[in-house]
């Protein structure tokens, strides 16, 4: 691995700057919060990196901060601090419950919020420098190789699943992202954040190559709110999900009033489920109505040669999932 330059910062506003200079100076500029998912990279050869922007120093990028009409929550919190965050247990469960189910301790100790939604894909060949979509290439291997991890949703020229556990979480919860770079601060929805194969065949999310994910911002709820995270894996720690389940419902009384679902695990980006959201709204929950929404969930689904079992997989998820939250 050859030698990095390493630059601390005590703002973001500095870590844009040094990274315009570096920039400036033909050098390619990463920044790292926890560094879990990059240094890994540099150490594969994934990602050819020059100098490293350290952003563990800069103050007041890890707080949690709520008023009435929002909560806002610094990109630089670890997935430790934000798993057992009170504020986020109590009002924002699924997010809690997301970010206590990435890896083990020791990543969520390290590793944070903004990190965990900017990581790149797990996709093997991607990882083991194959020339793919994601790497420059032109063309996705796993279409007629080893799939079995891959996207039944969105895929197309790639077939990467998104790897973020958080990431379903703030797209179920309405999180707006509080970008920062060298044309200025700018504000995004969850939604419009991330980024399908179709749009960019290289990349996850609209970051521009000077820009950061500085923090997010999530409208409160309702008090009649309930949420939950629910994640199917292959093992029991260190792994990405296989299907995943983030499931806000505001209810009134025994009917929901509004649903919000989404999909990790299975689609190239967090995958919001509208038809199932308009299917829940006005009803009171049943087995037979928790039944139709997982079967209507996967309705659109799309199997590689070797992932189909991701689709009744997914269709037990949501039902289980949404009958979890019918007791709660």
């Amino acid at each position: 691995m050859k030698t990095l330059t390493n630059i601390n910062v005590s703002s973001l506003q500095d870590a844009v700057d040094a990274a315009q200079q570096a920039r400036g100076e033909g050098q390619a500029v990463f920044f790292s919060g926890g560094g879990t998912d990059l240094l890994q990279q540099i150490k594969d050869g994934t990602v050819d990196a020059d100098v490293i922007i350290n952003l563990r120093n800069v103050e007041g990028a890890d707080q949690i901060s709520s008023s009435g009409a929002e909560t806002r929550i610094g990109g630089l919190i670890t997935l430790d601090q934000l798993s057992s965050n009170n504020t986020v247990m109590d009002s924002m469960t699924v997010l809690a419950q997301a970010a206590a189910s990435v890896a083990t301790p020791q990543i969520r100790n390290v590793a944070t919020l903004a990190g965990n939604v900017t990581q790149r894909p797990w996709c093997w060949y991607y990882r083991n420098g194959f020339n793919c979509f994601k790497a420059g290439g032109d063309q996705c291997f796993s279409v007629v190789g080893e799939n079995q991890q891959h996207a039944i949703f969105g895929g197309g020229p790639s077939f990467i699943v998104h790897p973020s556990d958080v990431a379903p979480a703030l797209v179920a919860l309405d999180a707006s992202f509080d970008i920062a770079g060298a044309s200025g601060e700018r504000t995004i929805s969850a939604q419009e954040f991330f980024l399908m194969p179709s749009q960019n065949a290289q990349r996850e999310n609209s970051l521009a190559a000077d820009e950061l994910l500085a923090g997010v911002r999530l409208p409160a709820l309702p008090a009649n709110t309930v949420s939950s995270y629910y994640k199917l894996t292959d093992r029991a720690a260190w792994t990405h999900a296989e299907v995943s389940v983030a499931a806000v419902l505001e209810m009134n009384g025994a009917n929901i009033a509004r649903a919000s679902l989404v999909l990790g695990g299975v689609a190239t980006i967090p995958w919001k489920l509208t038809a199932v959201e308009a299917l829940l709204a006005g009803k009171q929950m049943s087995e037979a109505l928790a039944r139709e929404a997982g079967e209507l969930a996967v309705a659109d689904a799309q199997a590689l040669s070797k992932n189909g079992y991701k689709i009744p997989m997914t269709s037990a998820a949501v039902e289980r999932t949404l009958l979890s939250l019918a007791s709660a």
